[in-house]
């Protein structure tokens, strides 16, 4: 047998423990931190309901990740737009259209936008406080149409309806007439009469119509001919590439979040309120809403081919996507998307 010297001896038994004592000073992977950009209202429920239930961090685990995701608040599209290509959040959530332009513009780069997943098509409506406007062509030179921003979802929606109403080359007819106004004040400014009309998404909606002055014009709907995405989540290529399963994490607690709405829309009430505590607004009535627009939640993504068309015609795309296909990830390719 062979012998052990004293020398080895201790080198096998004090082996383990420089192991351990390695192991122990070795510093722990450090959580990755992914910053998301959300906005205001009922459409940004999906996003407010992952920052409360963790679920970013939940599916993120599941996939063998230490993630914390971090929520940043912005108004209107063009902020986001900001933010995410100055890497000042991960992801963004905002209209399509001020996303296609950035697919376009940085196509081929790092900075590249791609689309993640849907957020919601909540119907964006068009209110007035002017008892005689039926329709867009009774607006007045110097009635004023607040939104959240002159590159937004509403602002396509404006122009669509313009150029439905007035003609193929008029869809700018109102757009001095344009205002931009965060959601909170362009409804104070409808309610007290200091501007005429406000492009609104829900609660705002709601709330404005409670109002016996206020009536709607037109509807998102009726300007694309049907449901259209009113908000989606996207990233650039840059971030996209160096956390390859971010947008299957984000898009899978996304969906998770809708289920949460459909199933059980008392409790996402509650998360909306606690979010953006309303005085004009109790948990009933919230409830109520999200039922009644709880189909509008998906991950799926829609007039997107309706969007690219149309900002082809006005110039503000060279080359339109041949297909809504083109701008988004390909983990949502097999959704029933247009």
């Amino acid at each position: 047998m062979r012998k052990i010297t004293i020398t080895r001896l201790r080198g096998i038994l004090l082996a383990p423990l420089a192991l351990m004592l390695a192991a122990a000073l070795t510093p722990a992977r450090a959580q990755q931190e992914v910053k998301i950009g959300i906005g205001f209202g009922v459409g940004f429920l999906p996003t407010f309901i992952l920052d409360e239930l963790d679920l970013v961090e939940k599916h993120a685990k599941a996939e063998g990740l230490d993630v914390k995701a971090t929520y940043h608040r912005f108004s209107g599209s063009a902020a986001m737009q900001d933010a995410v290509l100055s890497g000042s959040v991960d992801v963004g959530v905002y209209g399509v259209q001020a996303m296609l332009i950035a697919w376009e513009k940085a196509k081929g780069t790092p900075q590249q936008i791609s689309g993640i997943a849907g957020v919601t098509t909540l119907p964006l409506v068009l209110v007035t406080n002017q008892a005689n406007v039926k329709t867009i062509k009774d607006f007045k030179p110097n009635d004023r149409i607040a939104m959240p921003a002159l590159v937004s979802p509403q602002m396509y929606a404006l122009q669509l309806a313009a150029q439905k109403e007035f003609g193929p080359d008029q869809y700018d007819k109102l757009k001095s007439q344009v205002v931009a106004l965060p959601h909170p004040e362009a409804l104070n400014q409808l309610l007290s009469s200091a501007t005429e009309a406000y492009f609104s998404s829900a609660p705002f909606t709601q709330i404005a119509l409670k109002d016996p002055k206020i009536h709607t014009v037109l509807t998102s709907t009726d300007a694309f001919g049907g449901k259209s995405s009113f908000l989606v989540a996207a990233a650039t290529k840059k971030v996209l590439d160096a956390n390859p399963k971010l947008a299957s994490v984000l898009t899978k607690a996304l969906a998770e979040a809708d289920e949460l709405i459909k199933k059980d829309p008392k409790r996402a009430a509650e998360i909306y309120l606690k979010v953006e505590p309303s005085k004009t607004l109790d948990n009933a009535q919230v409830e109520a809403i999200l039922k009644e627009l709880k189909d509008d939640f998906d991950v799926s993504v829609h007039g997107v081919g309706v969007s690219s068309k149309f900002m082809g015609q006005i110039g503000q795309l060279k080359s339109p996507p041949a297909s809504w296909k083109d701008v988004f990830v390909s983990s949502l390719h097999d959704t029933k998307s247009d």
